[in-house]
């Protein structure tokens, strides 16, 4: 979760259910598969992505989430699908509890050397479209799957 805007806000009303605006980008490769990250917080694989900072265009805030959780620098992104609804209600571990309506892209136009941020990354790895993990995040659950379901039916 992003450490400037959002967190601000958790300061002053605490656990409260949030509606909280996400950008996020689904790096994959067709021989590799999708590369995912494991979460420090609560242990599960997603993809890369957080919140939106004030005036920042969702674009921008899924590569610069990108860069500060792996290091990669994502080119030419194409904008996958716009996930909200009961998917995307997520309880933290730390109690803080959000609706989110999340913004996925897709790239294959990706660039750099792999850098986690411990903070927030504990693994990042590939996985083949036929071989995802069982503990994929709630709320990137929906997108990934469905992400890689097209992309086996595209080589039938």
């Amino acid at each position: 979760m992003a450490e400037g805007y959002v967190m601000g806000l958790r300061e002053k009303i605490g656990h409260v259910p949030m509606v909280i605006a996400c950008a996020s980008v689904i790096i994959y490769d067709e021989q590799r598969g999708i590369l995912l990250q494991k979460r420090a917080d609560n242990g599960t694989w997603c993809y890369h992505g957080g919140s939106v900072e004030p005036n920042e265009r969702v674009e921008e805030a899924a590569k610069r989430e990108l860069f500060e959780e792996v290091g990669l620098t994502a080119d030419k992104m194409t904008l996958y699908t716009v996930a909200s609804g009961p998917d995307q209600h997520f309880f933290y571990p730390n109690g803080d509890e959000v609706h989110i309506v999340d913004t996925v892209f897709i790239c294959k136009d990706f660039s750099g050397e792999m850098v986690l941020e411990q903070a927030e990354v504990v693994d990042c790895r590939w996985f083949a479209f036929d071989e995802l993990p069982d503990e994929i995040s709630q709320a990137t659950r929906g997108p990934i799957l469905h992400f890689a379901q097209e992309m086996l039916a595209k080589k039938c």
